[in-house]
């Protein structure tokens, strides 16, 4: 089977969801959908076309690159300028004449705002048969994006014109069907594939979160985090966190700025942690007694569910799909994500109820086993592929195929 995703080849989110095929031995294909300056080194196994591309010492050797080979990453950025200045349609045509060359069994495309878009342009200039063209809905692209009349039509044109969509809750399904959806649905499925549970039980000592006394908080503010509204939280109900921590990961600028700014008594508690590889992250959602996550938009937030994973109280925002995953009360606390006074009430609920958060990881960790394993996950998207597969076998009409049930 020959694929070929439209994507960002920096991504890790790409990189993870990949790596769930590489056992299959397919012809597989990334598409740069951005003008992005590196390649994300846990990519394996396929050809990646870029336009430029710097010299990385990290990509591995199964990665098969075609494009212009610069030293520098600045040349990369200056190169893919000029393109774009010299063709703004640059990348469609290059996609064009790429679809015609290695003729991909399928064409999948990862979130909408770049690849979608993309693709969706391809395909209106297409005349011949275009492959089946999944359309895989990332976070916000669908809930957030929606609601500006210049993403709208597009939007609506990817649900129209694709011949699957994919994502990862119910929520967006239900909304990609009032905006007009045409292509089939397929199931819900994180948008990064499975997690490695085996891989997260070796990561750290394994403490009860009763005994934790870290909090960790997601710094992200910007145009859909709320990092400052989660130190406004903290500084409201400091007093009733004695001989607690607090850790910021994916800390804005702003954000930074701000822990400078506190009060001595909460800034000597507070860590600003500089970008980190995925498994120092993951060390730190093990000591964390609970786990901060707010923003305007968002879809079933990562970080949430390896939080979760962790043992960590998931406390996020209302306007992800936490809904499909949390017990407001139970398993999580669900909050608005601009009301510092909520989130601070909730902090200190998780902060001094031992029960609460003891029982909400024993729940959510048998959640993660049934919804979350890549045992689980794998074969559903191994299978989703070949379903679809037999379904376009369009060159065989000799042959029945059953296309009946999904996959």
């Amino acid at each position: 089977m020959r694929i070929l995703f439209v994507a960002m080849s920096d991504s890790i989110h790409v990189a993870r969801w990949l790596s769930q095929l590489y056992d299959e031995k397919w012809d597989l294909h990334l598409f740069s959908s951005t003008d992005n300056v590196t390649i994300h080194p846990d990519l394996k196994y396929l050809t990646i076309y870029q336009a430029f591309y710097s010299y990385q010492r990290e990509i591995d050797s199964t990665v098969n690159i075609i494009g212009f080979p610069v030293f520098l990453k600045i040349f990369v950025r200056i190169g893919n300028k000029f393109l774009r200045c010299l063709n703004p349609s640059f990348r469609q045509r290059r996609l064009e004449r790429i679809i015609e060359k290695i003729k991909p069994d399928i064409i999948h495309s990862m979130e909408f705002q770049s690849a979608g878009y993309l693709t969706l342009n391809v395909k209106s200039r297409s005349h011949d048969q275009f492959p089946p063209w999944v359309a895989a809905n990332w976070g916000n692209d669908v809930y957030l994006f929606h609601r500006f009349p210049d993403h709208l039509e597009k939007i609506k044109g990817i649900l129209k014109n694709s011949d699957y969509y994919l994502c990862e809750c119910e929520r967006d399904m239900t909304l990609a069907k009032k905006l007009g959806l045409k292509a089939k649905p397929l199931p819900l499925l994180p948008a990064t594939g499975g997690f490695d549970l085996h891989y997260f039980s070796t990561i750290g000592k394994k403490i009860p979160p009763s005994q934790r006394k870290l909090i960790m908080i997601k710094g992200y503010h910007g145009w859909a985090g709320r990092g400052l509204i989660a130190l406004d939280a903290l500084e409201l109900c400091k007093n009733d966190l004695t001989g607690y921590t607090f850790a910021i990961y994916l800390a804005s600028p702003d954000v930074i700025k701000r822990v400078e700014m506190l009060s001595q008594s909460l800034r000597d508690k507070l860590e600003v942690i500089p970008y980190s590889p995925r498994e120092k992250i993951l060390e730190y959602f093990g000591k964390a007694r609970i786990h901060i996550g707010l923003s305007i938009s968002d879809g079933t937030p990562n970080t949430m569910l390896e939080a979760m994973i962790m043992g960590a109280f998931p406390i996020q925002s209302n306007t992800a799909c936490a809904d499909e995953w949390l017990e407001h009360g139970v398993s999580g606390l669900i909050v608005p994500p601009d009301d510092p006074s909520t989130l601070a009430s909730a902090i200190v609920k998780a902060a001094t109820d031992d029960d609460l958060v003891d029982t909400a990881a024993e729940i959510n960790y048998k959640a993660a086993r049934g919804r979350l394993s890549n045992e689980i996950i794998q074969p559903k998207v191994i299978e989703m592929y070949r379903w679809i597969l037999r379904e376009n076998e369009l060159n065989r009409p000799e042959e029945k195929v059953d296309t009946k049930e999904g996959p």
